[in-house]
């Protein structure tokens, strides 16, 4: 979560028992009165908080934006985050400064701790909102259970849907066999000890690197159940030990010995690229076949996954409790899970992350856009994507990240 974003919410906890009714404002629209909330959109700009690490991600926000202005007259600016953490402490910082509205944040893309920690300090608009958007008919909440519990924590309506993720692994065909690829963490851990040099994960707290972590903890603890709850201070080291002699054992072998990483995904993408890495993973089933088109990586990359589960979640966006244009938040969040953006977005060429919507409540033409895109040469069909592993508690991955600064920041 970071020093600051705790910081802050410390600095805040005596007004907890206060804190819904600190968060209330009169000027909430309503958006089952959705011609007025679009009225009074009309004309909004939208400070939308959204990682800018990618610049396909960010060429496909300047499209929404495109389609926000030119349908419904509102702005969409693309505050370009390295860690969501960092419009959470704004927030936080806001609410702390009684600014409890005109707030600086409109919209955050968001998921897992940040959430947990804007929950829990009601910092987010009213709950309910996101099942109340028009385009909400259309989501999957049926077969995917994670739209409605993000990393264990009840939704309740206060984020709305914008994309699914499974992580899976990535490997270059013209310098590594499919017989040889691991179909576990320890074999990841056994072929990285035959091939010193040729793996390493972004550094934590980078939301990728992190997952790797909680991809080996689910793997490597005894009782994966504790995980669904929040951490336990007394019992963190037995239960954590095999994560930490999994690290101990392969920090010596992987890139650089372990004694640099890449800063986020996309530099390990591009480590893929210059054949220094040779297996990389992301939490996109489409992001190989994505690289692909857009000349990021070889057309000889393919993926692959373990055949007993990876981890898997969804993606929100949510609106904060002091947004200034709360009306024009939710019009971009109700566009950005309509079928035309979700469809777009699925699209390796454009994006590739997978939809929150079930094909089946679409219409005719909405279902022939999902049927025209092509996913890719890279792209594992989802009956080859192996089982959902549940995202741990957010609790677990403060604690993890903190103790893996400890044992293996650079410097250390």
């Amino acid at each position: 979560m970071g020093f600051l974003l705790r910081a802050l919410l410390f600095s805040t906890a005596f007004l907890a028992i206060g804190a819904v009714a600190a968060a209330a404002d009169t000027a909430k629209p309503d958006p089952a009165n959705w011609d007025a909330v679009l009225e009074d959109a009309r004309g909004e700009t939208v400070y939308f908080n959204a990682w800018g690490g990618s610049q396909n991600i960010n060429d496909y926000i300047g499209w929404a934006g495109d389609e926000l202005k030119e349908r419904f007259g509102v702005t969409l600016k693309h505050v370009k985050l390295e860690d969501t953490a960092s419009a959470v402490a704004t927030v936080v910082a806001e609410k702390a400064a009684g600014r409890d509205g005109n707030g600086t944040v409109d919209l955050i893309w968001i998921n897992g701790e940040n959430f947990a920690a804007m929950k829990e300090q009601a910092l987010i608009l009213s709950p309910g909102w996101a099942e109340k958007l028009p385009n909400w008919t259309f989501v999957d909440v049926e077969n995917k259970p994670t739209i409605r519990t993000d990393f264990t924590v009840p939704v309740e309506g206060l984020e709305s849907p914008w994309g699914m993720a499974k992580l899976v692994f990535f490997y270059d065909t013209a310098r590594t066999s499919v017989e040889d690829l691991p179909q576990d963490a320890d074999g990841l851990l056994k072929w990285a000890q035959e091939n010193p040099g040729r793996f390493s994960y972004p550094q934590p707290p980078d939301f990728i690197g992190s997952s790797f972590l909680k991809q080996v903890l689910a793997e490597t603890i005894a009782d994966p159940s504790l995980l669904l709850e929040p951490v336990e201070e007394a019992r963190f080291d037995d239960v954590t030990k095999p994560l930490f002699d999994f690290l101990d054992a392969l920090n010596p072998v992987m890139w650089r010995s372990g004694r640099a990483y890449p800063q986020n995904y996309p530099a390990m993408k591009q480590l893929l690229a210059d054949s220094e890495l040779d297996i990389i993973f992301a939490f996109n089933p489409a992001e190989a076949s994505s690289a692909i088109a857009n000349g990021e990586l070889p057309g000889t990359v393919r993926s692959f996954t373990f055949p007993g589960g990876t981890l898997a979640n969804t993606h929100f966006l949510t609106i904060p409790y002091n947004a200034s244009a709360k009306a024009g938040a939710l019009v971009a969040a109700n566009f950005l899970m309509s079928p035309e953006a979700q469809a777009r977005k699925q699209d390796p060429a454009i994006w590739g992350d997978p939809t929150v919507l079930a094909l089946d409540k679409l219409n005719e033409e909405d279902r022939a856009r999902f049927d025209a895109i092509d996913l890719g040469v890279a792209t594992l069909r989802p009956d080859e994507l192996g089982p959902a592993l549940d995202e741990p508690h957010p609790s677990w991955m403060e604690r993890i990240e903190t103790e893996w600064k400890r044992r293996y920041g650079v410097g250390n």
